[in-house]
């Protein structure tokens, strides 16, 4: 809300990182209740359903935000989400309690919920400092999940009309595609969250169960690559829709994975760490983006394949790491991490 203050680029960068610092808290919190109120075979839905609120807050907003800015200028289209922003806030605060002290739910419903509590409270209170997180496979894999995947889905939803406008789309006949990775995204977000839960139910251990998405989803991601070999809009409407449904799915999972690892005193502190990891990565990948936009414009070649291949790549690297890091090991003997 601050945003109309800004005079100059400085100050209006200064006010945009105010946000960032203000929202950074959203999904650990988000997070950290799923690890409150869901049993590890819902969880994977529940995650699903808050990740999901990025993909229709992305495919709305423009719709929101241009209608102010068309009546009421650009200054308003800053305020207005803002007040709505400190209208779920005072919600949340004025709704949300855990369940152990929620005066809504009756006593089955509180002991079905902390069914699961046993194997989390059995694990040490002991607060650790965050380069003892750091000494964790555990911990890196979270980060890893949050780091080579969202960069993707961030270059996506900004930089998908530019691509479509250098393929030689004209936008305004392609509106509806820049739509499609935003619905494909949130079927996937529910998708992998459950198809995950499907697998718990079956009797896969939640490790299997997690890492069979994400292998479903570094593959899925793959399909970034042949899309520079197209200049047909349907098929790579199709194939960018078909790697947002498959990165979401990894998405769900890269959430999910600190409330299966970690104790609940832990896990918003994993999941800040996996949010760190995924800012810092985005912002190396945009001004790598933008350095090789701007060296391919200079050669007069496409200034996109090169990205696209590295967008396809790079989440299948990370589902290699997620495999390999995140497994029971001796922090999982000391009862640092929860036995997966």
């Amino acid at each position: 809300m601050l945003t109309p203050l800004a005079s100059g680029l400085r100050s209006f960068a200064f006010f945009r990182f105010l946000l960032g610092a203000g929202e950074s808290a959203n999904w650990p919190a988000a997070t950290k209740a799923v690890s409150e109120w869901f049993p590890k075979s819902e969880r994977g839905l529940a995650t699903a359903l808050f990740d999901s609120g990025s993909s229709v807050g992305g495919a709305i907003a423009p719709f929101l935000v241009l209608g102010i800015y068309t009546r009421l200028g650009w200054r308003p289209a800053f305020i207005v989400p803002g007040m709505l922003g400190i209208l779920w806030l005072i919600l949340w605060r004025w709704l949300y309690h855990p369940p152990e002290t929620h005066a809504l739910i009756s006593a089955e419903e509180r002991n079905m919920i902390l069914a699961d509590r046993p194997s989390i409270e059995s694990l040490p209170k002991t607060r650790l400092r965050w380069r003892e997180l750091l000494k964790i496979p555990q911990s890196w894999g979270v980060i890893v999940a949050r780091t080579f995947t969202d960069p993707v889905w961030f270059f996506i939803t900004d930089w998908f009309p530019i691509y479509l406008i250098a393929k030689g789309f004209d936008l305004r006949g392609s509106l509806i595609a820049v739509w499609v990775p935003f619905i494909a995204a949130d079927l996937g977000n529910f998708a992998g969250g459950a198809a995950t839960g499907y697998l718990v139910k079956r009797g896969w251990a939640v490790g299997m169960a997690r890492k069979a998405v994400v292998v479903a989803g570094g593959f899925g991601m793959t399909l970034l690559i042949p899309t520079i070999f197209s200049s047909n809009l349907y098929l790579i409407t199709a194939l960018f829709a078909l790697s947002t449904f498959f990165y979401a799915s990894f998405s769900t999972i890269a959430h999910v994975l600190p409330t299966d690892l970690f104790p609940g005193h832990l896990v918003a502190s994993v999941s800040g760490l996996g949010g760190t990891g995924s800012g810092l990565g985005t912002i190396a990948a945009f001004l790598l983006v933008g350095r090789l936009a701007d060296a391919h414009r200079a050669g007069a070649t496409h200034s996109f394949d090169s990205i696209l291949v590295a967008g396809g790549v790079i989440p299948f690297v990370g589902m290699l790491l997620v495999l390999l890091l995140v497994r029971n090991n001796r922090f999982t003997d000391q009862g640092l991490t929860r036995r997966i």
